[in-house]
């Protein structure tokens, strides 16, 4: 059953306590929601580590392995903002299904010209590139699912689930990918097309729309972006998260780098290097597992906090045992818990506080605030890693960190205010 807001927060909440709670996985529209959603990340998973190997097969040229994987996530920087407009005039699920087909057939393009002739890295550009125009069309649409799909008080539950599924896919989409490509180049690309197909199928059979009925004014794509983007900067509370996830990802830009260079250093090799970044997908499903249950037990403010601290001291940890191999890689995958306790815990609170007529909106603008930062992060560590080294990068990355902890923590932000993410407010 869809859920639709209270105008009365207590008589909200009174209703929610009264009903009986049923569980998510007995809800048909979430199961086929998460089925397509598991699927179509396992299959971006497997194509994540296929393009660039491919454009390396055809060019030899790192810059252009490199390059390919840029061009796939410019449009979010481009057409962010415009996409979550769209999103919230168009019906949101018929977007997302018509996406994920569109997808399939633009992956399906690489091995049909493998089959009949040869594929090149103009193709490779393009199809990146288009791929990427639909991947933001497909989330700003997607930003309304989960709201609409579940009951509000299981909106975390909701969210972590997909994030669990999301890190596992993490897990066995790269060597799955490795081995497709083996198997012959095109492979992993047909896999990826058979699952944005079986995506759009799934999505096509549920029965409930991802969004509230409602009559929407003539208005321009201008001022809706401008709606979406005001609602955001004026609630205190998702702004500090917008900002202070923007902060923290400029830090976790530069972690997985941190880790390779100081295992390097340490005379690793490539395959212990590899285990110690598959605490990353470990990691991902231990924090998508604890999310819901820190905050049931602490509040929604007090976890988000916590994290923030919690990585502050995980990055002078790192930055002091970056020379024990095991100690980095058990660091590495509390570290990728902590943000995924932070990112399930920010996403649902802004899923259930912001309007359903402005969902797609407010979630791209969110979703770019906190992902700005990410090139400039990366950008830093490297600098920092060639200059100083990782012990130095990660004590500088650790009061960085402090600093956006400290500012989250004051009065002003508003989150030591919040202890749930249920509450309905209108900025």
């Amino acid at each position: 059953m869809a859920n639709t807001s209270e105008p009365d927060d207590t008589a909200g909440t009174e209703t929610t306590r009264a009903r009986p709670r049923t569980s998510i996985w007995r809800n048909g529209a979430f199961r086929l929601l998460w089925g397509a959603q598991t699927l179509s990340d396992l299959g971006t998973g497997i194509t994540t580590l296929a393009y660039p190997l491919l454009m390396l097969a055809l060019t030899q040229s790192p810059v252009q392995a490199g390059a390919v994987s840029a061009v796939s996530s410019l449009p979010y920087l481009l057409l962010g903002l415009i996409a979550g407009a769209l999103a919230d005039r168009w019906n949101r699920k018929r977007v997302m299904v018509i996406c994920d087909t569109f997808r399939a057939i633009n992956m399906a393009s690489i091995p049909l010209t493998m089959w009949l002739w040869h594929v090149t890295p103009t193709h490779l550009y393009v199809t990146a590139f288009v791929g990427g125009v639909l991947y933001v069309l497909f989330s700003a649409a997607d930003a309304g699912a989960v709201p609409n799909v579940v009951e509000k008080d299981q909106i975390t539950t909701a969210v972590a689930a997909l994030q669990v599924s999301s890190s596992a896919t993490a897990m066995l989409a790269p060597p799955l990918g490795g081995t497709l490509f083996q198997l012959f180049r095109g492979l992993p690309f047909l896999a990826d097309a058979v699952s944005y197909l079986a995506s759009a199928i799934a999505l096509s059979a549920v029965r409930i729309e991802f969004q509230q009925p409602q009559e929407r004014p003539a208005t321009t794509l201008r001022s809706d972006i401008a709606a979406g983007l005001r609602w955001l900067w004026y609630h205190p509370v998702i702004r500090t998260i917008a900002t202070a996830a923007a902060g923290l990802q400029l830090a976790m830009a530069g972690a997985q780098l941190v880790v390779i260079v100081a295992a390097q250093q340490a005379h690793a090799s490539a395959g212990v290097i590899g285990l110690v970044l598959s605490g990353i997908g470990v990691g991902g499903v231990a924090g998508s597992v604890a999310a819901s249950r820190l905050k049931a037990r602490f509040g929604f403010g007090r976890t988000i906090i916590g994290v923030m601290w919690a990585q502050a001291a995980l990055w002078v940890l790192i930055g002091l045992f970056s020379h024990v191999i095991v100690m980095t890689a058990f660091l590495l995958a509390v570290f990728v818990a902590t943000a995924a306790i932070f990112g399930i815990n920010a996403l649902s609170y802004q899923l259930s506080i912001t309007p359903d007529d402005l969902q797609s909106r407010v979630g791209s603008a969110f979703k770019l605030i906190a992902w700005s930062s990410f090139p400039l992060g990366a950008a830093t560590a490297g600098v920092l890693l060639d200059r100083f080294g990782p012990e130095t990068t990660s004590l500088a990355f650790g009061v960085w960190v402090t600093a956006i902890a400290l500012a989250s923590s004051r009065p002003r932000s508003g989150l030591r205010t919040h202890s749930s993410d249920t509450t309905t407010a209108t900025p």
